[in-house]
């Protein structure tokens, strides 16, 4: 295995020794399979306290396993989803959303990852027309894969259009730890009191080593136990996906982990603003980077600290910190660029 350090996503980061040891600890003797052991439910609670008694808990493996049960939950084949040209569920998915929920998805281009009322009121045509796909849900990523974050006002302002238009409004949240910390406000506060319907609460690139968690907002949820057997998100040994969400929910974890990637994206670009040939493109609200940089730099920073390269035809990358990105990480990185511009 590799051991270079980088930039590249924060899935590439390790698990963090709190999620490992909260893992070994269920490591032992027999639980009942599929969920009904006592530490998923312990950790549903928890969720619970968090996001409203009526909130429904369903685990999942990743991330693209959760946005599919939380699109197919609450949409027929027949209806659209509107959602950023950036979204996750756009670009990263293979598929995955269309083929399972069997719904048009309508990207919409965005400069800065977000999508606005005027956005949406741009798709709302077709309605009750039966050539016509019908809009259904609008989904938003928090942070979006921009590194950019919604305000608790901009969310509110979307879910009332959405819910004023008989839809449902998704949010994304692979990265939702970073954007609560951004905003200095609680999950609950940008989420079920914003007027999200279902979010997809993602864990991994916050510490633990796989797991995300479909929340489902005073919604009909029925079908989603079979949605997500169907999808292959089921889990039967869930006390590993479960503890390590207890893990990460408790002494505040989740914000220490996110509050110090956040703190190192912002260092990274504290210090690049010196360097003339490097152009930030995005206003720098979570973990991520974006920046303009000369395209024959970019092999030779990749070949020491790996990272994306996030559109070829502007030599835009993309630089992603995580729990475990050090200082020490971002002063060489820094210092290996002012290194190759100088040896130009």
């Amino acid at each position: 295995m590799s051991n270079i350090r980088g930039f590249a996503s924060d899935n590439n980061s390790g698990v963090h020794p709190d999620v490992l040891k909260a893992i070994a600890s269920v490591n032992n003797g027999h639980a009942v399979g599929y969920g009904d052991d006592e530490v998923t439910q312990r950790t549903i609670v928890k969720f619970k306290e968090l996001f409203g008694e009526t909130t429904e808990v369903f685990f999942a493996y990743n991330g693209t396993g959760a946005n599919v049960i939380a699109l197919q939950a609450m949409v027929r084949p027949y209806n659209s989803i509107i959602c950023p040209e950036t979204a996750h569920i756009n670009v990263d998915e293979c598929g995955a959303p269309e083929k399972h929920s069997g719904c048009k998805l309508l990207p919409v281009k965005t400069g800065n990852g977000k999508l606005t009322v005027s956005d949406i009121k741009s798709y709302m045509h077709g309605i009750g027309f039966e050539h016509h796909s019908q809009p259904k849900m609008v989904s938003i990523t928090q942070a979006t894969e921009l590194g950019t974050v919604y305000s608790v006002e901009e969310i509110k302002e979307i879910a009332g259009y959405v819910h004023a238009n008989n839809m449902y409004l998704h949010m994304d949240g692979a990265r939702l730890s970073n954007a609560a910390v951004s905003l200095g406000c609680t999950f609950k506060e940008m989420t079920v009191d914003a007027g999200v319907d279902v979010l997809s609460f993602g864990g991994t690139k916050n510490g633990l080593m796989y797991g995300e968690v479909v929340l489902f907002f005073n919604q009909d949820v029925e079908a989603v136990k079979y949605i997500r057997k169907q999808t292959a998100q089921l889990h039967s040994k869930m006390r590993y996906t479960a503890v390590q969400f207890e893990a990460l929910l408790s002494n505040n974890l989740w914000y220490r982990n996110a509050s110090h990637a956040n703190v190192m994206a912002q260092k990274l670009a504290d210090k690049l603003k010196s360097i003339p040939q490097i152009k930030i493109t995005q206003p720098v609200e979570s973990n991520g980077v974006f920046a303009i940089i000369p395209s024959d730099l970019i092999e030779p920073l990749q070949e020491e600290f790996f990272f994306y390269v996030w559109n070829d035809e502007k030599s835009e990358v993309r630089w992603m910190t995580s729990f475990d990105t050090q200082e020490e990480d971002i002063d060489k990185f820094v210092n290996l660029i002012k290194e190759k511009l100088n040896n130009r």
